[in-house]
């Protein structure tokens, strides 16, 4: 199957001097981990690299965002090659055209569970937006029937309650995101698990999961901590875990100003709370044989990560992909062996259950605004508003449940009338 592979690209410049075709050394920055993608007979993907290196250079995007862009090209690339199918494939019936098939193709594996609603979403829209790159490059034909365009409205509101709508323009292809019914929708539309089934998914996990794996899962669950930050966890970030005396508690420093830096959505700098216990497991693993095994077949800029695959290669450097494949052979494996609580679990429902968690504990210790400063500044949210959102749905859930033992009684009661007549 096609691969992504991570190079470093150093930039030349072209001089024609005596009719001779001179390289010479660029002053532009070296591009380190620049993502390009191997068909399956080891041939390169040009146009798609190109389009990599494109957002790589244009300074319009973080390498984060071009291998993430990368990494949903490089899940149509595999879908492509098991499908027997070119990427200019555009008959006229549209049933059959690959950008069409591709969307059922995505659209079915959300259905059954195999992805995210926000992933399937993100990856067609990566795929679209590589395609308009395409068009406007000359690189494909723009005669070719490849989508319909529309303009969606959104409704926005402002901070005095003004409605106004914008209008944004979409495909026929797009894949809305709509994954949490009703009106709470917590970060990424995902919602948290219960307790119990935390500790089921836990447990699980240890027995089942790489080491690897099963200390990411509760440094989600315990940290809330993003699988990007996680996979960019430094052993001297864990050393450098300062104590706060006023409670007790221990934090380890991230984002771009932490030391050293641990990468962040939206590069957000703070100190994230860590249970002493945790701490203490993952600074034993740090030292672990191992762990040392991985750090010795590890290039040097790679050697104080936390976490490495069994090669010494970086999780972070291939977006995250070796962690999505095992955790979707746990999630099948814990389904076919009974575990209920892996149904519909993605490895970020762990930062919504820290924050659902985290924000019950703090609204019963403190006044609701200083709990809701608290949660933000724990979860490095970037609005407020993020954090509010988990205080709707706690006090949102209270009610339903509420709402729920209230109906159960009457209707039991009403049940047990008819009997009785």
């Amino acid at each position: 199957m096609a691969t992504l592979q991570l190079i470093n690209y150093h930039p030349f410049q072209v001089n024609i001097q005596s009719n001779k075709v001179h390289w010479a050394k660029s002053n532009h920055q070296i591009i380190k981990g620049l993502p390009q993608i191997i068909w399956q007979d080891n041939t390169t993907w040009s146009e798609a690299n190109l389009w990599a290196l494109e957002q790589a250079t244009s300074f319009r995007s973080s390498i984060k965002t071009v291998r993430s862009n990368m990494s949903h090209l490089l899940a149509y690339a595999k879908w492509l090659e098991s499908e027997s199918m070119d990427w200019w494939h555009f008959p006229d019936r549209e049933s059959e055209r690959c950008l069409n098939r591709f969307r059922g193709a995505l659209i079915q594996a959300r259905n059954s569970g195999e992805l995210a609603p926000s992933t399937t979403s993100q990856r067609m829209a990566a795929v679209i937006r590589f395609y308009k790159w395409a068009k406007k490059t000359g690189l494909i034909s723009t005669e070719w029937p490849m989508w319909k365009d529309k303009l969606v409205g959104i409704k926005l509101t402002n901070q005095f309650g003004l409605e106004h709508t914008l209008k944004v323009a979409s495909t026929n292809l797009a894949i809305p995101n709509r994954t949490v019914a009703g009106p709470i929708q917590l970060e990424g539309g995902l919602l948290p698990v219960a307790v119990k089934a935390m500790r089921d998914i836990l447990s699980f996990a240890d027995k089942n999961a790489s080491t690897e794996l099963a200390l990411m899962l509760r440094i989600g669950f315990f940290t809330g901590l993003r699988i990007g930050s996680i996979t960019d966890l430094k052993v001297s970030t864990l050393q450098n875990a300062i104590t706060v005396s006023e409670i007790g508690i221990k934090t380890i420093s991230v984002g771009p100003s932490a030391r050293p830096p641990v990468e962040t959505k939206f590069d957000a700098s703070g100190s994230v709370p860590i249970p002493n216990e945790l701490l203490e497991a993952l600074l034993d693993y740090a030292s672990s044989i191992r762990r040392l095994k991985r750090q010795a077949l590890s290039p040097e800029a790679d050697q104080d990560l936390l976490f490495l695959t069994r090669f010494g290669n970086n999780y972070k450097g291939d977006s995250s992909s070796a962690i999505n494949v095992e955790m979707s052979r746990l999630r099948k494996l814990g389904l076919k062996s009974g575990v209920k609580a892996f149904r519909g679990f993605y490895f970020h429902r762990t930062r919504a259950t820290y924050a659902t968690e985290l924000m019950r504990v703090a609204l019963d210790a403190m006044s609701v605004s200083e709990a809701i400063e608290f949660v933000k500044e724990s979860c490095l949210h970037k609005d407020e508003s993020t954090t509010m959102k988990y205080v709707k749905f706690i006090e949102t859930s209270k009610t339903m449940k509420e709402a729920s033992d209230a109906f159960t009684e009457a209707f039991m009661g009403l049940s047990r009338n008819i009997t009785n007549d």
